[in-house]
């Protein structure tokens, strides 16, 4: 069947999209993924599953007994989907905002657009290997280049979260090298990263920044007019002239990137600096505001 021939329903299509992705990507697919994601029931999820492998992809998925889930087979090819990282990424970016009225929703606005980003390069077996360490908590072995050392050096790395912040993806993860919990771009881990059997001896719960939350008080840049900072504030929704981001610490340094805020020097020119933190001596970085510096810079 050609896949112009399909008559393939928006939802059920998205059900098959979610089956694919989750199977390429993940490894393992049950019907708890499709129940969850879409608030149907078992009976339709394993309906779907099975309508997929006879009438859209025969022999792409397998069913382990052992694992008691669906896995790619040696031949699997993607249908409906095109197997780029990307459609995994976007998966994960969009997870937390969908709600119960997404099939209600009209996704195809007349004149929408999306301004292209550039997104760094993730090679797959690097985020399958990734995905693996960081969803069954092991180990994973890698090797890793930066901007301040260029030459690749292997370390075992213990991941415990992937993070998207904005066209770069980066992972969360222990560092027996460094005796850390430190951030990795996902772009520069070199050749052929593998997800070990070891399981990972440090969890999130023992990463002390990525469970501490903070509230970073953003204002309009004070440099500004105060005509100027009042278009400000109504830009962001500001309340008295602030507006109240909690996050983790760990991921303070990349919100305040994406907002174009640094901890160091504002722009000379308030208008393109726009908005400041008020509160940088409130958020307890100390001695790791420069790894984290370094971290949004790309030079670690």
């Amino acid at each position: 069947m050609k896949k112009t021939d399909w008559p393939i329903r928006w939802d059920l299509l998205l059900r098959y999209r979610l089956i694919e992705i989750v199977a390429l990507w993940e490894g393992r697919l049950t019907t708890n993924h499709i129940c969850h994601s879409f608030g149907i029931g078992r009976q339709q999820a394993s309906k779907d599953i099975n309508t997929y492998l006879r009438e859209l992809a025969p022999g792409n998925l397998i069913y382990d007994r052992h694992l008691k889930g669906y896995v790619p087979s040696d031949n699997f090819a993607p249908v409906v989907t095109r197997g780029q990282v990307s459609e995994y990424q976007e998966l994960l970016s969009r997870q937390q905002n969908l709600s119960d009225t997404f099939a209600d929703l009209e996704l195809s606005l007349p004149g929408n657009t999306v301004i292209p980003e550039p997104a760094r390069r993730i090679a797959p077996q690097t985020m399958r290997a990734v995905v693996a360490a960081t969803r069954y908590h092991r180990q994973l072995r890698a090797s890793y280049v930066s901007l301040s050392r260029p030459e690749a050096a292997d370390s075992i790395l213990e991941p415990h979260s992937l993070v998207c912040s904005g066209n770069s993806w980066h992972m969360r993860a222990w560092c027996s090298a460094n005796r850390e919990f430190r951030d990795f771009a996902l772009s520069r881990l070199q050749g052929q990263p593998e997800a070990l059997r070891q399981k990972s001896r440090h969890s999130a719960q023992q990463d002390e920044d990525w469970q501490r939350l903070v509230t970073l008080q953003i204002t309009p840049d004070q440099r500004l007019t105060e005509a100027q900072q009042t278009i400000i504030a109504n830009d962001y929704g500001m309340q008295h002239g602030k507006l109240a981001i909690e996050t983790r610490a760990a991921l303070a340094p990349y919100v305040l990137s994406r907002l174009g805020i640094t901890f160091e020097n504002n722009h000379p020119d308030p208008l393109i600096q726009q908005l400041e933190l008020a509160n940088p001596d409130q958020l307890g970085f100390g001695s790791k505001r420069e790894q984290a510096l370094k971290a949004v810079a790309g030079l670690c």
